[in-house]
């Protein structure tokens, strides 16, 4: 490299060229980094990358038992098989064998007990998968059974938990109760969700000369990982290196448990020194990983002739598993977000972690925040039909407000609340009241199909409740060329999280976006990251990108100010260029510049969110940010004779403060809307009575297809919203809060139901609403209805 004169620009060659704005910086549609990649199949997963020499690879064998005693475990049998090179069981593990994510509970491999079928006992490590598993199935394995619990209402009933119990509380709930004019109760039970990841857990691991490990591997949380495989070798943690380019689907279901694969694949390469590969075909992948919690929710709610809330008492279950895994946090977001939108009065929020004997239960998108939205959703249709009312008009009569209905039963203050001027424009916009004056005329003329609308909120709550995570870091290189390297703590697993931390580097920067390289995630280059989780990777790496791309680039400012003797003010970055006060340089040719005047253009960037706190002794403080707003109206049509049923439209309005890239949010929105839609309706996880999951697969377990989209589908992000916290350029999360945009069309589906019974009695249809769960609603509402036809 020689050092160059930099080429200048007339004032009037500077005009032009800067009156364009970047096409690439923040609020534009740029699209997936990975994108025109992925549609070429050229992205490169782990399953992608070239095999090591000598690698070995490992099948874990799985209890056949709920819960028992291993009485016997003879592993000689694997060795007869031609190709298997070593059997790991719980004694070989050099270092520790618990590898619970927060608390212990969670052994590699099962140690002389079993607690769920499909719990690792042992793994085989050979020449290829298909011997692995043909020797690990010869291994003689004897058990004595132990009485498992496998319903969380039992298990409620026992108070077997994981973990304590937790209480929020605001006002005096039972003299709420006994004072309010009118009182419903019941319970909900709200079942589970398979993340069904396109990819499945895997790592493929290489030992390195140092004793350490290279740990290549699908996981939203790199650093857990490198701890994790540190612990179970016995080394310190840099002696192991993550690297994680990008994920084919997570969902929260690699925040924790990306970590047994990975261990169990390090475990036999640091005995053998051989590279080691796992990856987990689909049905042991279902069977070896937890779900989405399932939850058992019982509620009492008093209100007044207009439908106000005054109290409430809310329960909230969450079935585990076997071990305490995310479940605390994951409970306690149930709770917080059990009001939803919706002041509850005078209110008590209890939420019990129940241990039963299946998978550990994990983060999943909303990480327990729909469970908890569920119940209160399901309680303003109720209060609605047992008033005889809108749905709607009780939903909007009991949205926080201003003074003493503005605050949380966690003592939280809704701060910013757009929920109100959201659901008026898309009440408007959907023609919600024509369309259910069209509604009720179409099923009173209509004896077989019943069409059902419902127009729902979601308030969602920002950051992570355990606060410690709301850290993150981000490395930028600027090189003599004027191309930028830039690496961050989150993790890619095709949310469009790194093309947005790019947009932001970009921007800063003024440079078109294809000067920036993003680069694999990597313990050894951003340390001590967060999980990419609770829809906080792009407002804290994003903001600790844009940290470092600015530390960088006050440097150059005031490099170039006194090199140029100009004021800092008037150094101005802008469009690829470089204007210093009567004269520009071309981006490169400034950066070279500073280069040879020996300025640093490398830089760390660091963030923490601000104002979060919380005191689980009372139950009380601010664990979130801010709140992300949305809303959707959807309209469905039954069969009654079948209990099949279509989404004819859904209508979305959702709040992501300013788009830091607007074709990628509705992607997410509308992602997570089907997403959400799956769980509540197809998605139904079946286990029998001996503990073992029956839905191992796609041809017992339905995600949404393409023909499961509704027929019309409009969505749109609110406008002119920028948040008002600082966020990175004032965006706000968009990954979980739209989940929860799919109770709409459960609450519509109902509401189609309740059709059958001339609205007068409300249909208990628990969740996900199946073809079959609305047939046995139906029927029991036409049975109802018959027996009551003469007092109607």
């Amino acid at each position: 490299m020689s050092k160059t004169t930099p080429h200048t620009l007339t004032i009037e060659q500077m005009m032009e060229q800067v009156k364009q704005n970047l096409q690439t910086g923040v609020g534009k549609s740029v699209p997936h980094d990975s994108a025109a990649k992925q549609v070429a199949g050229e992205a490169q997963y782990i399953d992608d990358r070239l095999e090591f020499p000598n690698q070995l690879h490992l099948y874990a064998r799985m209890s056949e038992r709920a819960h028992a005693r291993i009485t016997k475990l003879d592993v000689s049998p694997c060795y007869e098989v031609e190709g298997v090179t070593l059997v790991i069981t719980a004694e070989d593990v050099p270092g520790k064998l618990d590898i619970g994510a927060i608390l212990p509970g969670d052994p590699l491999f099962a140690d002389g007990v079993v607690e769920y079928v499909g719990q690792p006992m042992f793994a085989v490590a050979a020449k290829d998968l298909t011997t692995a598993r043909k020797a690990a199935m010869l291994a003689i394995v004897e058990y004595e059974d132990l009485t498992p619990i496998l319903c969380v209402e039992e298990a409620l009933a026992k108070r077997h938990f994981v973990t304590e119990s937790h209480k929020q509380q605001r006002g005096d709930s039972a003299a709420g109760l006994a004072n309010a004019k009118h009182v419903i109760e019941g319970s909900l039970h709200i079942g589970g969700q398979e993340h069904f990841y396109l990819e499945t857990q895997i790592s493929s691991v290489v030992p390195t000369e140092d004793g350490g490990m290279m740990v290549f591997t699908s996981s939203q949380h790199p650093t857990e990982i490198q701890k994790l495989v540190a612990s179970v070798l016995g080394v310190s943690m840099h002696k192991v290196v993550v690297d994680m380019r990008r994920m084919g689907g997570g969902f929260g279901g690699k925040e924790t448990q990306a970590a047994g694969p990975a261990c169990m694949a390090a475990v036999a390469a640091h005995l053998t020194g051989r590279p080691t590969k796992i990856r987990l075909p689909r049905m042991e992948d279902m069977n070896m990983t937890g779900k989405r919690h399932p939850f058992y929710n019982q509620y009492k709610v008093g209100f007044d002739d207009t439908g106000r809330i005054q109290a409430t008492d809310i329960i909230v279950a969450g079935n585990c598993g076997y071990s305490p895994d995310l479940s605390s946090s994951i409970v306690d977001r149930a709770m917080f977000h059990s009001d939803n939108a919706y002041y509850l009065g005078d209110a008590t929020v209890v939420g019990h972690r129940c241990k039963t004997n299946t998978a550990s239960n994990t983060a999943y998108r909303g990480f327990g925040g729909p469970q908890g939205m569920m119940t209160i959703e399901h309680v303003m249709d109720e209060i609605a039909s047992y008033l005889g009312k809108d749905p709607l008009e009780i939903r909007k009569i009991n949205f926080y407000g201003q003074d003493e209905r503005n605050v949380t039963h966690y003592h939280q203050p809704v701060e910013h609340n757009i929920i109100h001027e959201m659901v008026a424009e898309l009440e408007a916009s959907s023609e919600y009241a024509k369309r259910r004056n069209e509604i009720r005329d179409f099923n009173a003329q209509s004896p077989i199909l019943k069409k059902g609308l419902a127009l729902t909120p979601v308030k969602f709550g920002i950051s992570f409740t355990a606060s410690f995570l709301n850290q993150g870091g981000a490395l930028v290189h600027v090189y003599t060329d004027g191309s930028i390297h830039l690496n961050h703590g989150g993790t890619e697993m095709g949310q469009g999280l790194n093309i947005k931390v790019a947009q932001i580097v970009a921007e800063e920067f003024q440079v078109e976006i294809d000067r920036v390289q993003i680069t694999a995630t990597n313990t050894d280059k951003v340390p001590n990251t967060s999980p990419t989780a609770a829809s906080s990777g792009t407002d804290i790496n994003g903001k600790a990108a844009q940290n470092a791309a600015r530390t960088i680039k006050q440097r150059l400012i005031d490099w170039a100010a006194g090199h140029f003797q100009v004021t800092p003010e008037e150094v101005l970055f802008k469009n690829g260029m470089v204007k210093i006060r009567d004269q520009v340089l071309r981006f490169p040719e400034f950066i070279e510049l500073a280069y040879f005047n020996q300025i640093s253009l490398s830089s760390t960037g660091f963030y923490r969110t601000p104002k979060i706190f919380y005191d689980h002794a009372t139950g009380s403080g601010s664990p979130f940010y801010y709140f992300a707003y949305g809303a959707a109206c959807s309209e469905v049509i039954i069969d009654t004779l079948t209990g099949e049923y279509k989404i004819l439209r859904a209508d979305i309005l959702h709040d992501v403060g300013d788009s830091l890239n607007p074709a990628i949010d509705i992607g997410q929105v509308e992602g997570a809307f089907v997403q959400g839609v799956g769980w509540l309706t197809t998605e139904e996880l079946v286990w029998n009575d001996k503990g073992k999951l029956m839905t191992q697969g796609p041809a017992g377990y339905k995600i949404p297809a393409i023909s499961d989209m509704p027929i019309d589908f409009r969505t749109k992000l609110v406008e002119n919203r920028k948040n008002p916290e600082d966020t990175v350029f004032h965006s706000k999360a968009v990954g979980e809060p739209p989940f929860m945009l799919g109770i709409s069309v459960w609450c519509a589906l109902k509401d189609a139901i309740a059709s059958v019974s001339d609205y007068k009695k409300y249909p208990h249809i628990d969740a996900p609403a199946t073809p079959e769960r609305v047939l046995l609603a139906v029927e029991q509402l036409q049975a109802w209805q018959e027996q009551h036809a003469s007092s109607l």
